[in-house]
């Protein structure tokens, strides 16, 4: 049996410099840490920057360039301002603006930037964002008739990216790319570029399609697998999970119980409501709060400093992925996880979600490369009642 064009890999080797193109969206994710679980549609992203949420795609942009500096020989082509120059200034990375745009930039603007540098030929195509993004990247280059042929690399910006066409974090995206320029030859596939229904997401049903592929370099290391649902063997041994997190859970001790259905099942054994793709906030085995954001975690991490309480992070893995933190749980900063401390972190997970990644690591994307290398190693996680299993975070 042939196999499908969308699995068949072919060899992409650079033997000369990479003529590269980067787009930046910049309001990527900004609905993260406050709990909006996405950021498509301008009534959306006012919401976020209303609520006090701060861009942090230009800052994820910038650690895949910084990869990059002193090893791309060519100017990279980019969009004006935060779409990419700003980024490219920032790394100390040469570069030539092919397209001005408006402080206030929109999905048309990212469409705009790829038929732009289609237009100048490029060989790879990167761009940060989140699902939307690579959707609105697909949709030109099909119109550009280059889909098929054009290799890109997505730096993950977004909420939620089950795409998996990102790399596992941004540094990995510019590690990638620099292997690329120094003439590593790696084989090309086609992978899925999801479309998730936001308005469902947030209202706590995952409804996600395939959109389209999109040609990304094979790397199992640093690429992102499509995250992957559940079956129902997995609701019983998650129920296993919740028997014993919630037989061990202390009194006084507050606990931020992070999104997903392994981690649902805690609620359900405390018998409390649970919003599924937030983060809820258990006491006493009581539900003091519901679906919060990063600034009200804070504010009760500081009330429970000052009680002398101890607070204690609850979070699994995505199945398929692999991600602990960092796709979906961006409540979860850099600032939350250093309040809380490494050793108040719990993850859990059922064996069958650790086989699915074949040997790969659990994977760490704060938004900090000295925090995820604080919390990379072995640690114990939680895969059924009265069991532990060693596992790799990377």
């Amino acid at each position: 049996m042939l196999l499908s064009r969308r699995l068949r890999p072919i060899l992409f080797m650079q033997s000369v410099s990479l003529k590269l193109g980067l787009i930046i969206n910049p309001l990527a994710g900004i609905g993260g840490t406050v709990g909006l679980k996405g950021s498509d549609g301008r009534e959306i992203v006012d919401q976020a920057l209303a609520q006090g949420a701060q861009p942090k795609a230009g800052e994820r942009g910038l650690l895949a360039m910084e990869k990059l500096a002193g090893i791309i020989t060519q100017p990279i082509l980019t969009v004006a301002g935060a779409m990419g120059a700003e980024v490219l200034e920032q790394a100390g990375i040469a570069y030539e603006v092919v397209m001005q745009t408006s402080a206030e930039t929109t999905a048309s603007d990212t469409y705009q930037a790829v038929l732009k540098l289609c237009e100048h030929n490029i060989d790879l195509l990167m761009f940060a964002g989140g699902d939307g993004t690579a959707r609105d990247v697909l949709d030109a280059l099909n119109a550009c008739g280059k889909a098929d042929s054009l290799p890109v690399v997505g730096i993950p910006a977004g909420c939620k990216i089950h795409s998996a066409v990102y790399a596992v974090t941004p540094s990995r995206a510019g590690e990638l790319v620099a292997l690329l320029e120094q003439g590593e030859p790696l084989a090309v596939k086609q992978a899925e570029v999801m479309d998730l229904d936001e308005v469902a997401y947030r209202a706590g049903k995952v409804s996600a399609s395939c959109y389209g592929y999109l040609s990304v370099p094979v790397d199992d290391a640093r690429m992102q697998a499509m995250k992957q649902g559940g079956v129902n063997h997995e609701e019983i041994a998650a129920q296993d999970i919740a028997s014993d997190v919630v037989e061990n859970m202390e009194d006084d001790v507050l606990y931020f119980i992070g999104a997903g259905t392994t981690t649902a099942a805690v609620m359900a054994e405390l018998g409390l409501p649970n919003s599924l793709l937030g983060v809820d906030v258990v006491l006493n085995r009581d539900l003091i709060a519901s679906d919060v954001d990063e600034q009200a975690i804070l504010t009760l991490l500081d009330d429970a400093a000052h009680k002398h309480r101890t607070a204690k992070i609850i979070v699994t893995a995505i199945g398929g992925q692999g991600h602990v933190f960092g796709r979906g749980n961006q409540q979860f900063s850099p600032l939350v996880i250093a309040k809380v401390g490494s050793r108040n972190i719990m993850v859990i997970a059922t064996n069958e979600k650790l086989r699915s990644l074949q040997g790969r690591p659990l994977l760490l994307d704060t938004g900090s490369i000295k925090l995820d290398e604080e919390l990379a190693g072995i640690r114990q996680i939680v895969t059924g009642y009265e069991q532990r299993t060693l596992y790799k975070l990377s």
